[in-house]
């Protein structure tokens, strides 16, 4: 688990198993009161010194398994999401997550699975990526494509990959380990995510390409459009995603 990974012992057992890769990361600050709608019940805004951000997040999912189980056809498959973070106050316990505006995979039972157990805001879409590696560069993207049109996220690195400073914001928007969705009910989900902390690789240059509106919504797209306030690529790692556990609906 990573340097900010959860402290209590989760006992509803392991839902899914899989490795994360090539994990590009495009972080954009955004108006707090932009996602005030989106924040599950139970949790607030997570900030990083006084900043709410977005992040559009492409990665390679590999060696999947359900329930312990590989799905044929549908071990291997890219996913790209729009997420934003969050944080639950239990006990004295603070846990650190990430909510989804929107999750695209290529595999249509994939995106059913999601939708069905979590609620997830999954599509399925034609989808491709790109990486490349020359020399002490890399080239990353991640592609998808609705209505005949291509977008896309890239990057470019160059360097080694380091462990993010402790209080960076490369830590921040890479050490979530909670997921929260809010559910038909009101209530939401909780669930855990473990994966050791993850090198990364500061981008030389990083862009969206593409029509956003459709999938996010017209003010999410204008956010979309600007330049990133930040990116990065993350090497990626084994991971664990637990059951989840639905905490009480919210009260009216």
């Amino acid at each position: 688990m990573g340097r900010d990974s959860p402290k209590t012992v989760n006992t509803t057992g392991k839902f899914l198993t899989a490795e994360w890769r090539d994990v590009v990361m495009l972080n954009y600050a955004v108006d707090p009161g932009l996602l005030k709608k989106f924040v599950p019940a139970g949790t607030e805004l997570d900030l990083w010194n006084g900043t709410a951000f977005i992040s559009l997040v492409g990665f390679r999912f590999l060696k999947t398994k359900v329930l312990g189980v590989p799905i044929l056809f549908h071990r291997d498959f890219e996913e790209v999401n729009l997420r934003f973070y969050v944080v639950r106050r239990e006990g004295s316990e603070l846990k650190r997550g990430v909510a989804f505006l929107r999750e695209i995979v290529p595999r249509w039972a994939v995106a059913t699975i999601a939708r069905t157990v979590y609620n997830e805001k999954y599509v399925a879409l034609p989808m491709s990526h790109r990486i490349d590696r020359n020399g002490s560069g890399l080239e990353a993207e991640y592609a998808w494509r609705s209505r005949g049109q291509w977008s896309r996220i890239s990057l470019t690195t160059s360097g080694a990959a380091k462990l993010p400073a402790e209080g960076s914001e490369e830590q921040f928007i890479a050490e979530h380990y909670w997921g929260y969705v809010a559910q038909r009910d009101f209530g939401c989900l909780e669930y855990r995510v473990d994966h050791p902390s993850w090198r990364v690789w500061t981008a030389q240059g990083a862009e969206f390409a593409g029509d956003a509106k459709e999938l996010y919504g017209q003010e999410l797209a204008e956010v979309l459009k600007k330049k990133p306030a930040s990116a990065f690529l993350a090497a990626g790692s084994a991971v664990t995603v637990y059951r989840g556990r639905r905490l009480p609906a919210a009260r009216g």
